[in-house]
């Protein structure tokens, strides 16, 4: 005899498993009815076939009967909670194999309903960002529900400081997919100065009512998410180190104008005024002046030349030389010192001169320069035919010049001072001079060298 085939409902061979519902992450049970038909003892191992057999399995999974018996297994159903298991029905099928007829398989299919679920996992970065008007931020968002949905994102904050743009409005995303949304925050105005300002505010993912045709959300699942808490730091313009730097500056600015300055001046003034002062002349030597009286020889440069520089004109452009002389007595020199003055008007020469009296020797030791308003141009000074040096007036106000061997100037030979005014400069009383005015003072051994 043929065995019959095992049959999926007491005799009704190739019966359909009834539609089962599930929902992801849950578990369902239906049961199929396995009866021999057979005159002889059959073993039958039962599995269950198709895209389903991942996460479906059948009790008992082998029955053995009796001709004429039957027994009822159960398959279960346990689809994950997982985008890959889409929402819809799926077919599957179980395979009920005869040990001892094996040509006798037969395969029951059934459809299993999987029910949508919608899950959203949505992150920002940065949580805290730093910026003068406008702070950037990534918002990724993944659909981990079985089914596609389309989002929109809803900014909010306590005020209305703070504007928001999105480079995708509303993204749609199929089950499994993420994608990278760009926000940008800007506020209304600048902060000028003080501490930063923290604007926070929230981000919330809501799904966007589905288009006609597609899976429904259940409603709890529709439910808005959790806002996500961010901030925007506003930081300043002039941060605060920069306003107490500035602040330094300025009370160090007012400090030198007010008390640095005008002791500078004050004491240029006075160094100046030190270094033109004529050296104070040994016991018997002659008075300053054209003419003195003491033990002053007499003959071709006497009484009234050892004293007294020559020079002519004014501020026209020549230069005026008077300065106090002294001249010892018969024998060795005495200490001299003499001072050439010159007054320049501007863009014009100006020239000053000492004359060594006759039948005597100028010894120079020392020559002090002084340049007390600061004038400009150029000053140059000779002993004779020998030009000592030329210097350019704004670069000193008080210059000296020394020499361990005295320079000889012979009788009758001179000392010379020439200035070219370019610039006048501006004295200590803060007004500009209207010409040039320069100093030269020299000191030495005046020696007679006749008998």
């Amino acid at each position: 005899m043929t065995p019959s085939p095992a049959s999926s409902g007491p005799g009704a061979p190739g019966l359909d498993i009834p539609v089962v519902t599930v929902a992801p992450g849950s578990v369902a049970t239906t049961t199929l009815t396995v009866r021999n038909d057979s005159d002889i003892v059959e073993a039958y191992s039962l599995e269950v076939v198709g895209e389903c057999a991942a996460w479906s399995s059948v009790e008992p999974a082998r029955v053995s009967l009796y001709p004429g018996t039957s027994e009822t297994v159960t398959i279960t159903l346990s689809p994950p909670r997982s985008p890959e298991v889409r929402a819809g029905e799926r077919p599957f099928a179980v395979r009920v194999l005869p040990a001892e007829h094996p040509e006798s398989v037969r395969v029951p299919e059934g459809t299993v309903r999987i029910e949508a679920f919608h899950e959203l996992e949505t992150e920002l970065a940065p949580r805290r960002r730093r910026g003068w008007l406008r702070g950037r931020y990534r918002l990724a968002v993944r659909n981990l529900g079985n089914t596609p949905v389309q989002v929109e994102f809803t900014p909010g904050q306590p005020g209305e400081e703070l504007g928001f743009a999105f480079t995708q409005e509303r993204p749609k995303l199929e089950p499994g997919e993420s994608t990278e949304v760009g926000l940008r925050v800007r506020t209304g105005k600048p902060v000028w100065f003080g501490t930063p300002v923290v604007w926070p505010f929230t981000l919330t993912t809501t799904e966007v009512a589905p288009e006609e045709g597609a899976e429904q959300p259940r409603p709890e699942e529709s439910a808005p998410r959790a806002p996500l808490d961010a901030e925007f730091v506003q930081i300043p313009i002039f941060p605060r180190w920069l306003l107490i730097l500035l602040a330094i500056l300025l009370a160090l600015l007012l400090a030198w104008f007010a008390l640095v300055r005008p002791a500078v001046r004050s004491a240029a003034k006075d160094a100046a005024k030190e270094a033109v002062q004529p050296r104070p002349a040994p016991s018997g030597a002659q008075t300053p002046g054209g003419t003195g009286t003491g033990s002053s020889p007499t003959g071709p440069g006497g009484a009234g030349q050892g004293g007294t520089t020559t020079g002519q004109g004014n501020e026209s452009g020549q230069g005026t030389g008077v300065g106090p002389g002294t001249v010892g007595g018969s024998g060795g020199g005495q200490q001299s010192s003499q001072t050439i003055e010159v007054k320049a008007a501007a863009g014009q020469p100006a020239r000053g001169v000492y004359t060594v009296p006759a039948g005597m020797v100028f010894g120079v030791t020392d020559v002090v320069l002084a340049n007390f308003q600061g004038d400009e141009g150029t000053l140059t000074f000779s002993f004779g035919d020998r030009k000592i040096t030329t210097i350019a007036l704004e670069t000193f106000r008080n210059q000296d010049y020394h020499w361990v061997t005295p320079i000889q100037i012979p009788a009758n030979d001179t000392v010379t001072i020439e200035v070219t005014c370019a610039k006048p400069g501006t004295p200590a009383s803060g007004q500009r001079a209207s010409g040039c005015y320069e100093v030269l003072n020299v000191s030495g051994v005046l020696t007679r060298t006749t008998p």
